[in-house]
């Protein structure tokens, strides 16, 4: 009996020392995406028993895979309108395990009215799964989506050629789709592209290598899928600690509770309060099983100091040496989510990480065509539209370039009226008060005004206290 239990503990432990792989599902209508994880659910032996039933159950029912066949896509278009259309309309998520790693599957839609659902879907992901019908090969929907993986900061991309039972199997024709392909992967700047040639309906190369692609050296998807390393995509260097909570439960202990979003911080590790830039020392690292001699991302930790400092929500604690850009200006790629259009003259809440503040968009460079990648002129955004904006916002932000540092670098505007996600963003950098492009913000140009030297510093400190409330000025001495 006690041999029974320590087995099954050991296996609980070693069950929760599996690394997770968070991976998207991208393609166009009919490329197979939701057939291609239904085969790897199913083939992995992944599915109870009532799943099984059910699944049988509702291909007779509404499949649309033949007479007789499994139409492994009712694994994850649940939705009505999914089933009736064949195809995929909302983010579908799975989860599964094997031996060797812990998996949650993202089925993002095609359709390129849905570009919000498939950003929400990819937000999180370490890797993207592009279908391409091997009878299409690279068309306009796939560069749009390779586009916006590259958006996403996405590190590790397989490029999925499916129905290849249709083309007989071809060398020639996987070849041809994975020069094309990598050629517009090299322009965007992704390094780590990996093709397969599969059939999702026949399994072929999904779980187990085919016999019927002896010309391909690679493993199957899901052996690449277990084995990919994705330790090294975290930034380690980059100490960033948005404090979350504040947690006083008694007069003897203050301690700052948050998630480290980036980096690692050890005890005794001196540290820098944002935006007060008061310095101390790390007393301790708490956690509800008892305290740590470091942490690191993605834990959730709460930090004590060695002094005391007025640190609140929505601060950052960071590491001396290495900061953060600090600042009001942001140059950013944009994602408009609302079904209303962007309206330039309204104010938003910008979210990043805990802290939240008023923010204007001050000025668009330009939008984007994503499936030509064309900079196109925009006074605004529409539903899924993307492009290049500059913000400013009523307070001092902590970021990082979002390609630099994921966890810092994204943030998301709310309508403060109807509480909507307006829109995500990505920071790019961030712009000093020269850099900024202040055409469109009101300028008081003192000396052309008349206004004695003497009275600068006072119309400045009102000019400032407005800016705090978002209504940005530009003063001219």
């Amino acid at each position: 009996m006690e041999d029974n239990i320590l087995n099954i503990q050991a296996y609980l432990d070693a069950d929760e020392q599996k690394s997770l792989l968070r991976l998207l599902t991208a393609g166009s209508v009919d490329d197979g995406k939701s057939t291609l994880i239904g085969r790897l659910l199913f083939d992995s032996r992944k599915l109870y028993e009532d799943q099984l039933q059910a699944l049988e159950r509702d291909s007779k029912r509404v499949g649309n895979a033949g007479a007789g066949e499994i139409d492994y896509a009712l694994l994850l278009d649940g939705l009505k309108a999914e089933r009736e259309e064949g195809i995929t309309i909302d983010v579908a998520y799975r989860y599964f395990s094997t031996n060797l790693r812990k998996f949650i599957i993202a089925d993002t839609p095609g359709h390129e009215q849905y570009t919000r659902n498939m950003i929400t879907g990819g937000s999180t992901a370490n890797l993207a799964i592009i279908l391409v019908d091997a009878r299409s090969g690279v068309i306009t929907q796939t560069r749009r989506h390779t586009f916006l993986v590259s958006l996403l900061g996405i590190k590790h991309i397989v490029l999925a050629v499916n129905k290849m039972d249709l083309v007989d199997f071809s060398e020639e024709t996987f070849c041809k789709i994975k020069d094309e392909y990598l050629e517009l992967t090299k322009k965007l700047g992704i390094e780590d592209v990996t093709c397969f040639p599969l059939s999702a309906k026949e399994g072929d190369n999904v779980v187990e290598k085919s016999e019927r692609t002896p010309w391909f050296e690679g493993t199957s998807l899901l052996q690449y899928l277990e084995t990919v390393p994705i330790d090294r995509d975290r930034n380690m260097q980059d100490f960033r600690f948005p404090v979350q909570y504040v947690l006083r439960p008694n007069l003897d202990f203050r301690g700052f509770s948050g998630k480290v979003a980036s980096g690692i911080i050890r005890k005794g590790d001196e540290i820098m309060a944002l935006p007060s830039r008061k310095t101390s020392r790390v007393k301790s690292i708490v956690t509800y099983d008892g305290e740590l001699d470091y942490a690191f991302c993605p834990q959730c930790v709460t930090i004590t100091l060695e002094d005391e400092i007025d640190i609140s929500r929505g601060e950052m604690l960071v590491k001396p040496d290495n900061l953060p850009f600090v600042g009001r200006h942001l140059q950013t790629k944009l994602v408009w989510m609302d079904e209303e259009p962007m309206d330039r003259n309204k104010q938003f809440f910008l979210k990043a990480n805990t802290n939240t503040t008023r923010a204007t968009i001050s000025a668009i460079d330009y939008r984007i065509d994503v499936n030509t990648m064309e900079r196109l002129d925009g006074k605004d955004f529409k539903l899924n539209e993307i492009g290049q904006v500059q913000i400013t916002t009523a307070k001092t932000l902590f970021f990082d370039a979002y390609q630099q540092n994921r966890s810092t670098g994204a943030f998301i505007l709310i309508d403060p009226i109807t509480n909507n996600t307006c829109a995500v963003g990505m920071i790019e950098k961030g712009l000093e008060e020269t850099d900024f492009l202040q055409e469109d913000l009101p300028t008081l140009d003192l000396p052309k005004l008349g206004i004695a030297p003497e009275h600068y510093e006072a119309i400045e400190k009102a000019v400032k206290e407005l800016s705090s409330q978002g209504l940005g000025i530009i003063i001219k001495k």
